[in-house]
């Protein structure tokens, strides 16, 4: 380099690739961050297309409930507003709770309830609830569907649903239910086969979910009519089958 000529100085740019996000759902014990990231990943689902159930070719008008289908089948969802929007499924599993010897009723082993901070999985119900109206629509493969503190996705097997408030989630597939988040085994309380629940300590809430839950609330319509009185009644002829329906 002639003396006096400036020094140039070169650097060989850098390309960053980022991993496409996965199409099949996270496997139990994935960090909670990672499994919301995969759940909001997915193509969001209209939730007006999921307030009406459908039994035997009859449609009701769920309100401002919610009611879905897993694509494989395995899992029949729904919120209940008179439990303040809880979610429970109904599941077809093999690893499920068998009916304790110290209780009597109609055992329901496949009845998911998720309420955030708490799963119970097992449960005795003398007649079908929120499932009295039959099913939700599909949700497809790939979706995703926000409702209250909740967003669930599936893929081809395996449905996954997290509550926001709680920073949890489940993973329901034909091999059971996996806890996700904070949720941990604990001794169940009478009449529940299972439980799950997060620590006391374990819910922490963040600027992010403020903001979502402001935004999810407020997309909810508080002029959505309740189920008929109509359908409430075929609803309850109904219950004496349900039983089949959510074994077979």
């Amino acid at each position: 380099m002639p003396a006096g000529a400036p020094h140039i100085k070169t650097t060989t740019p850098t390309t960053t690739t980022t991993s496409p996000m996965p199409t099949t759902a996270p496997a139990a014990g994935t960090p909670m961050s990672r499994v919301i990231k995969w759940v909001e990943a997915g193509t969001p689902a209209e939730p007006s297309g999921f307030h009406t159930a459908t039994r035997d070719g009859q449609p009701t008008n769920l309100g401002e409930d919610i009611a879905f289908v897993a694509p494989s089948g395995s899992a029949r969802c729904a919120t209940d507003k008179n439990l303040g929007g809880q979610l429970a499924c109904l599941i077809k599993a093999d690893d499920l709770p068998s009916k304790p010897a110290d209780v009597e009723g109609q055992w329901i082993p496949g009845w998911v309830d998720f309420a955030g901070e708490t799963v119970d999985v097992g449960s005795l119900h003398g007649d079908p609830g929120r499932f009295g109206y039959g099913d939700g629509a599909q949700l497809a493969e790939g979706k995703s569907l926000a409702f209250g503190d909740y967003r669930c996705r599936a893929d081809a097997t395996t449905l996954v649903c997290v509550n926001y408030a709680h920073q949890s989630g489940v993973l329901l597939n034909s091999s059971g239910v996996e806890p996700l988040g904070c949720l941990k085994p604990v001794p169940p309380p009478v009449g529940v086969g299972r439980q799950l629940r997060c620590p006391p300590d374990s819910r922490q809430p963040s600027a992010a979910f403020a903001a979502w839950s402001s935004a999810s609330h407020n997309c909810r319509s508080s002029s959505a009519p309740a189920p008929s009185s109509t359908a409430m009644a075929t609803s309850s002829a109904a219950h004496r089958t349900w039983y089949t329906r959510s074994d077979s």
